[in-house]
């Protein structure tokens, strides 16, 4: 007699009967109480506005005919035309307030500054030494960028900032945006460079998601006589690495889109209060960042595999903190430098502030990932900096190379400053926006010292949003470091 047989000579078919019914009780109470949570947690998601779900019709995209600087441009001049009649001119009245950048004449309505920061923009010079190339990143505007325009036009180079589509409008922008038409505004401004310079170097420089787009046009210049190969390229929190949970992530956006709930296309839904760059964040953004960074990958391991064959590869400088919740800083080194052939790179790392730290407020897992990153030795293919005060007797801050002391450096930490932020790399500590309390005046509202106190759960900004690092100490640091890789220091 076969086992099932003894089985159910044992156990009376009644009771086989009870165990199914409460296995579907259970069944149905957990689906019950799954589908209430999910009613729950969508009834407590913020309501979208107009500018989560407007479309704008005149945004570039990699399928479009535009294929010049000059197109671009006149592109963008209806876009922008179409963010006033759609968006600017139709704000319900119960949105508008001080702080809404979509609000006319508010204190984070972008036309309050005196430049148009969210648009592309070139700064031209006479008899340029060379051209560089801005990418900024995934949710930003060419605005994080404009302090190095500025120094880098003063030294007579010639600048084009490239405004990514999907950006610097309204946040809708980051739903339908792909990587491909990024890379295709990337290619624009080179070119833009090209015809403008002739054969003088152009290098690029780019900002979180604006250093993967970096490398796909230079690996692809790399395979592509057509393409011209930068000279060198900048980094700053360079988006190299982003968490292993990216790629599942997109599956809850086509969900939302499914079901008809375009709430689950959003990561994050919050006010939008600055100027040049969203608050709210949608699913498809991050999936690009994933996307792109994949793709760079890719180039890389075909690159290794036929370096031989190829051009050589331009030497790299990239600044990031040691700390960053936006990126994943050990990929930078993993999935990048330990990747780069031979040459003159260079990767500086800015350490928390350890006087800081010796209070033991900071948590025992980001210590640990910390230390790894303190310890990082390499290999003769690149230099490796760290920024630290650890072990300073005097609170000044040294720059250590490959693990050796090198140089005392004049700079400390201004008092209440743990650390450096994925937002405050690029940025001055003097910008009007998001400086500290001695930068100039804004025309509008000031972001970079945000600290209010009161009861929690009143204001529309999140404790989160107003504690975040957005400006520098150490900006006229990588300054000087910057022009010394270009070859411009005075």
């Amino acid at each position: 007699m076969g086992f099932l047989d003894r089985l159910f000579i044992k156990v009376p078919f009644w009771a086989v009967r009870k165990a199914f019914y409460i296995l579907f009780l259970a069944f149905l109470g957990s689906l019950l109480i799954g589908i209430t949570a999910f009613i729950l947690y969508m009834n407590s998601l913020p309501s979208l506005s107009t500018w989560h779900t407007t479309i704008l019709q005149n945004e570039f995209t990699a399928n479009s005919s535009i294929k010049d600087f000059d197109a671009y441009i006149a592109l963008e001049d209806q876009l922008f035309k179409e963010l006033d009649s759609k968006i600017y001119d139709k704000v319900l009245p119960s949105e508008k307030n001080r702080i809404n950048r979509y609000t006319k004449n508010s204190f984070a309505d972008p036309k309050r500054w005196d430049k148009a920061w969210n648009r592309s923009f070139e700064l031209a010079v006479k008899n340029p030494k060379m051209g560089v190339l801005l990418l900024h990143g995934m949710s930003d505007s060419p605005y994080s960028l404009h302090a190095q325009a500025e120094y880098l036009q003063k030294r007579g180079v010639w600048i084009v900032a490239m405004r990514m589509p999907g950006h610097g409008t309204v946040p809708s922008g980051l739903i339908k945006v792909k990587w491909q038409d990024m890379a295709a505004a990337v290619k624009i401004g080179m070119d833009r460079l090209i015809q403008k310079l002739g054969d003088k170097p152009i290098h690029i420089m780019g900002y979180s998601t604006g250093a993967p787009l970096a490398l796909n046009y230079t690996l692809s210049s790399l395979e592509d006589s057509s393409l011209r190969l930068p000279s060198s390229l900048i980094f700053y929190s360079p988006a190299i690495g982003v968490s292993k949970a990216a790629p599942l992530a997109i599956w809850q956006s086509r969900l939302g889109h499914l079901l008809g709930l375009p709430q689950l296309e959003w990561n994050s839904i919050i006010p939008e209060f600055d100027p040049f760059k969203y608050g709210s964040f949608a699913v498809n953004a991050g999936d690009q960042v994933y996307r792109v960074s994949n793709e760079v990958q890719k180039q890389l391991d075909h690159y290794t595999i036929n370096a031989k064959n190829t051009k050589l590869f331009p030497p790299v400088l990239s600044f990031s903190s040691i700390v960053d919740r936006t990126i994943t800083v050990p990929d930078i080194v993993d999935n990048f430098y330990n990747r780069l052939p031979e040459g003159n790179h260079t990767l500086v790392l800015f350490d928390i502030n350890h006087g800081f730290s010796s209070n033991n407020l900071v948590k025992n897992n980001i210590a640990k990932s910390i230390q790894k990153l303190q310890e990082t030795s390499t290999g003769i293919d690149y230099r490796f900096d760290l920024i630290s005060d650890m072990n300073s007797t005097d609170d000044n801050l040294m720059l250590m190379t490959n693990n050796i002391i090198v140089e005392k450096l004049n700079l400390q930490w201004p008092d209440g400053i743990y650390s450096l932020s994925h937002l405050a790399v690029p940025i001055s500590n003097i910008d009007p926006l998001y400086g500290d309390i001695n930068g100039p005046k804004s025309p509008g509202v000031k972001l970079g010292q945000l600290a209010f106190y009161g009861e929690t759960s009143i204001l529309e900004i999140s404790a989160a949003s107003m504690l975040r690092q957005r400006w520098n100490p150490f900006h006229d640091y990588t300054k000087q470091r910057v022009l010394e890789f270009l070859g411009l220091e005075e």
